[in-house]
């Protein structure tokens, strides 16, 4: 196969898997540089990744911290190279359950403590014998069932992540 061919080809598999990695949650520049680490034969600088995909390297530094944040790409040493240098995590399912996962355990802790803020209200009210509106009975119980589900929807992720 020749040069352009194979470029095309693998142009095209870049293009694709960013639009995968995209249903993550991630910005498509991040999924662009993901891609295109995952693509790399070897480790690659802030300066390799800003020219390879027409960005900032500003640009590139934060979509990297993003990326490393959620443990798909690692920092790694190379002796005689003084600039980082990053490569991609090949164990891709892992990478994205685990990043995910971490996601929406976070999402719906947050969720939950501001569900458990409004039943501190909703408590305090009562306490206080103001007047208690008679529709607010449902409403409390539906507040109870949003925050089970979410300590559910926490759990679970939590034991995936487990396993």
């Amino acid at each position: 196969m020749n040069k352009p061919q194979s470029e095309n080809i693998t142009n095209k598999i870049l293009v694709e898997f960013t639009k995968t990695i995209e249903m993550f949650g991630f910005t498509p520049l991040e999924s662009r540089l993901f891609a295109y680490l995952y693509l790399a034969d070897k480790p690659m600088t802030l300066d390799d990744m800003a020219e390879a995909l027409g960005k900032s390297k500003t640009a590139m530094s934060t979509s990297i911290r993003t990326l490393a944040d959620q443990n798909l790409v690692t920092r790694v040493w190379k002796k005689g190279v003084r600039k980082s240098l990053y490569k991609a995590h090949t164990q891709l399912f892992k990478a994205f359950m685990v990043s995910y996962m971490n996601k929406w355990v976070e999402a719906a802790h947050q969720q939950k403590s501001s569900f458990l803020e409004i039943e501190q209200q909703i408590k305090e009210m009562k306490d206080s014998k103001a007047v208690w509106i008679q529709g607010m009975q449902v409403t409390e119980e539906r507040l109870l069932q949003i925050i089970e589900f979410h300590q559910k929807m926490e759990d679970l992720f939590r034991d995936m992540k487990r396993d």
